[in-house]
């Protein structure tokens, strides 16, 4: 054993923090129960860093089928995770490196014909399919933190992730045991990472690589957990079906094949732009119609009501604010709503969550 220390595991079943013991031994991590029993072991070069606050880490293994993650605080460990997470994926040699930029080379030059034959949209359609994992992942890293330098604002020392203070962390367990259970049924290729963040918009939105952002002002409107769900289920359905990649492949247009070329999407002022339009997402008709699609089938998968997503869409569509995205440029609401009921039977089931947990889950921003 190379190094341990304390952690928080969340097994993505149930909505218990178990406090662990996490061992690092040469090949991967292992997080240890009370009784020293093993509830995980991740191979390092498996691992799936999750957004966390500064001095944090927060990973889930990925393409796992369950959306169990793990939180580290103890700095002496945080280090020695990232010195064997450094270790176990070695650098690129000189030949790798130029055959990754011989290879998307040629994949900026099939792009420039692709955009003279048939415009930016177009080659956002037929380029989002092929963008490898891994790349998405990093951009997703990228947009992320542009997308929380523009939400950023609160007051001195106030977090704007939600569910991170000693009075809300049971709220944070709430709702990763609603999106556990949207997680299981949707089987997705990658981890999701859904938080809710200080903003009294009634908003979500979802950005490249699985992450999904709920504002406090849609868990304070919605009056079910179901209604809440069916949100995030939408959302998971852009996330399904990569509509964040493409809505920035559209907006960054060739700058985003040239930084993958060059592997680098900071520099450019696109990675601004596309995250600015993320956050005034304006989807055409037929991809929110389809999120609305998956999000029925995947809230019937899952036993709850998928009528609640077009109670909420209902009661906040006289709310909206200016530069709230959630249903601006949508179909029109009461056709949307339609849509929904039509395509769904009554339900007579329980809620997504029991009445305590609801009630623990709508005071996830109550503390610091």
């Amino acid at each position: 054993m190379i190094a341990s220390g304390p952690g928080i595991f969340f097994d993505g079943r149930i909505s218990a923090r178990l406090s662990v013991v996490v061992e690092l031994d040469r090949a991967s991590l292992i997080a240890r129960g009370g009784e020293g029993q093993i509830l995980a072991r991740w191979p390092y070069d498996e691992l799936q860093r999750l957004s966390a606050p500064s001095g944090w880490l927060r990973f889930a293994r990925r393409d796992n089928a369950v959306p169990a993650r793990l939180e580290v605080r103890d700095p002496a460990l945080v280090a020695a995770i990232d010195g064997m997470t450094l270790a176990v994926v070695p650098p690129p040699t000189e030949r790798r490196q130029r055959r990754r930029v011989i290879i998307w080379s040629i994949a900026a030059a099939v792009a420039l014909v692709v955009v003279g034959t048939l415009g930016v949209p177009e080659m956002a359609e037929r380029l989002a399919p092929f963008v490898p994992d891994a790349v998405e992942q990093r951009l997703g890293d990228v947009v992320d933190q542009r997308v929380r330098s523009m939400l950023e604002g609160g007051g001195p020392g106030q977090r704007l992730e939600c569910g991170m203070g000693p009075t809300e962390t049971s709220g944070r367990a709430a709702l990763d045991e609603m999106v556990g259970r949207l997680a299981a049924v949707a089987a997705l290729p990658r981890p999701l990472n859904v938080a809710v963040i200080r903003r009294s918009d009634p908003n979500a939105f979802a950005l490249p690589g699985g992450r999904i952002y709920v504002f406090e002002g849609l868990v304070a409107r919605s009056d079910t957990p179901d209604e809440l769900a069916g949100v995030i289920a939408h959302e998971m359905g852009h996330v399904a079906h990569r509509d964040a990649t493409k809505s920035v492949v559209r907006t960054a247009g060739l700058s985003f094949v040239f930084g993958i070329v060059l592997g680098d999407f900071v520099g450019g002022g696109a990675v601004v732009v596309a995250a600015k339009a993320l956050l005034q997402s304006a989807y055409s008709r037929d991809v929110e119609s389809a999120a609305d699609a998956y999000a029925i089938d995947l809230m019937q998968k899952a036993g709850a009501d998928a009528r609640a997503l077009g109670s909420i869409l209902m009661r906040i569509s006289g709310a909206l604010e200016p530069g709230m995205a959630m249903l601006r440029d949508h179909p029109e609401t009461r056709d949307r709503v339609a849509a929904i009921d039509a395509a769904t039977p009554a339900h007579s089931g329980a809620a997504m969550l029991s009445p305590i947990a609801w009630a623990t889950l709508k005071r996830i921003c109550s503390g610091m």
